[in-house]
């Protein structure tokens, strides 16, 4: 999470870029991060030499090697810590000419990084270079997740970031959706709108948390560094910038490839490749059928997007394989022939799982769009007997534009480090989702319509043309209210009728 202060720096590096004449906003975003990225390498090369040094053993990761680069500079020089102090023109040559290339060649020369960043351009300004290096020297970068944060803080400054679909899932709900489906070392993990990467990076930190054997197991290490994490995008710049999130999460060759995973010229897509799919792709768009992979067309005929993502999600997928994907409500209840095939397909010939409804401002300040989380498993077979739904109604951030934290840090996300009260509960409902989810075959399926969560059996799905919609199922609460025994009503009607008789009688005797 990113202090005011941290916001503030951000701001007057972003500042900075502007008035030395760097106006695109994407460019100001890749830029930094870069630098953001070079600064991080040094630091991580830091730790290393410190522990090397504190267990007089050798260096188990050396990111900068000994001796000089192909022109000759010691590779010392293109560290953060040393060219920082470098003169301006003496800096600015060493980063672009000799940290940057050096940048392209890192995980290798056949590596999805290096492929991605032999297109990438160093464009900082000469006379904007050490200002931003001293500027950014500033920001704290020892934390894990801060280039995240810093990337998505950037990112929201972008006014066109919703259209354009380049925001980031919030952080608490990517977590959300790994912890549902709780990846094993043996997984192969895709997603295919992958981004900066953020559903890959948390699949990972997952595994580091709790599968530890994946990092000394020799057979699952490599597999871990190799063959786990699969990624699709048709951005280049995303690409790199999710490249760069994967390395410096410790993944040294996550399958990231260029790939418009719908499009026709690219449908060589791996049919039933992966175990685990995590996704959030792109809701609201259009394709004319003429551009549309054919194999998707064969599951589900239509244009929508967001509708052939799920078609695609189901493609990709082992027999056997889970997914977690965010769909927008309309995916849930929506009346085109389209609509229904896909839901259908879900819950006949796959097994539909789970639905878990996210509240409206989940993506705010970027899009107000209601979602929900989908969970199924691929079968081919059918096997779908109940639906789990859950009612999210606080994720633990005020869902205005604002999206301030309503607990302290310790009581946020779906797994927080501090027990939640009743109360604290309905300002943070994810660790409840959990909790709730792994009695999904079990306790849950006895709790009434009523409850926050519930189980819809098969058959009632099928009765209601598959709509999928969590408020086509629940049941509201109806404050039961006292009512007399028809006999004392029927008394008491009587009396004010005598008393009605009574008083009309006055008032002739008055009249007379």
């Amino acid at each position: 999470m990113l202090t005011g202060e941290i916001r503030g720096q951000i701001d007057r590096i972003w500042d900075a870029f502007w008035a030395g004449g760097i106006a695109n906003p994407i460019e100001v975003i890749e830029q930094i991060t870069y630098l953001l990225f070079i600064k991080r390498l040094d630091d991580l090369h830091t730790l290393a030499e410190n522990k090397a040094n504190a267990t007089k053993k050798p260096m188990e990761r050396r990111i900068f090697p000994a001796g000089n680069d192909p022109l000759g500079r010691p590779y010392d020089d293109l560290r953060w810590s040393r060219f920082k102090h470098f003169d301006p023109d003496t800096m600015y040559k060493v980063v672009g000419e000799h940290v940057f290339p050096f940048l392209q060649t890192l995980g290798g020369s056949d590596s999805t990084y290096a492929t991605h960043m032999k297109d990438a351009r160093f464009t900082v300004p000469r006379t904007l270079l050490a200002r931003v290096v001293d500027m950014i020297d500033g920001v704290p970068m020892q934390d894990r997740d801060t280039k995240g944060d810093l990337y998505e803080y950037m990112l929201g400054k972008i006014a066109s970031a919703g259209q354009n679909g380049q925001f980031r899932t919030p952080r608490h709900i990517i977590r959300l959706m790994v912890e549902l489906t709780a990846p094993t070392p043996k997984d192969t993990v895709c997603d295919p709108a992958c981004g900066t990467a953020g559903f890959l990076v948390a699949a990972g930190e997952y595994l580091r948390e709790r599968h530890p054997e994946v990092l000394t197991n020799p057979k699952l290490k490599e597999h871990f560094h190799t063959n786990l994490f699969h990624g699709f995008d048709f951005d280049r710049t995303m690409l790199r910038i999710g490249s760069m999130n994967m390395l410096l999460h410790g993944v040294e060759q996550p399958d990231i490839r260029y790939r418009d995973a719908l499009a026709k010229q690219d449908s060589g897509l791996e049919e039933d490749a992966f175990s685990l799919l995590l996704a959030n792709p792109p809701f609201a768009g259009s394709l004319d059928y003429e551009n549309c992979a054919t194999e998707l067309q064969r599951v589900v005929k239509t244009k929508k997007t967001e509708l052939l993502f799920l078609a695609l999600f189901i493609r990709l997928l082992k027999p056997g394989g889970r997914a977690a994907v965010i769909v927008p409500d309309g995916v849930l209840f929506g009346s085109s022939t389209a609509h229904k095939a896909l839901r259908k397909l879900l819950v006949e010939e796959q097994k539909l799982d789970g639905v878990v409804s996210l509240p409206g401002g989940v993506f705010k300040p970027y899009a107000g769009v209601s979602t929900a989380v989908l969970l199924f498993t691929k079968t081919n077979s059918g096997g779908t007997e109940h639906v789990w739904f859950y009612d999210v109604d606080a994720d633990g951030w005020s869902l205005d534009d604002k999206r301030t934290p309503l607990l302290t840090e310790d009581k946020l996300g779906p797994v927080p480090k501090a027990a939640l009260t009743a109360d604290e509960h309905l300002k943070n409902n994810l660790p409840d989702v959990l909790a709730r989810w792994k009695e999904h075959n079990g306790a849950e399926c006895k709790r009434p319509r009523t409850a926050q969560s519930f189980c819809v059996p098969k058959a009632d799905i099928v009765a209601q043309g598959y709509d999928l919609s969590l408020n086509r199922y629940k049941e509201v609460v109806h404050e039961e209210v006292a009512h007399d025994p028809p006999h004392k009503l029927l008394a008491e009607l009587a009396q004010i009728e005598e008393e009605i008789q009574k008083r009309m009688a006055e008032l002739k005797e008055m009249l007379k």
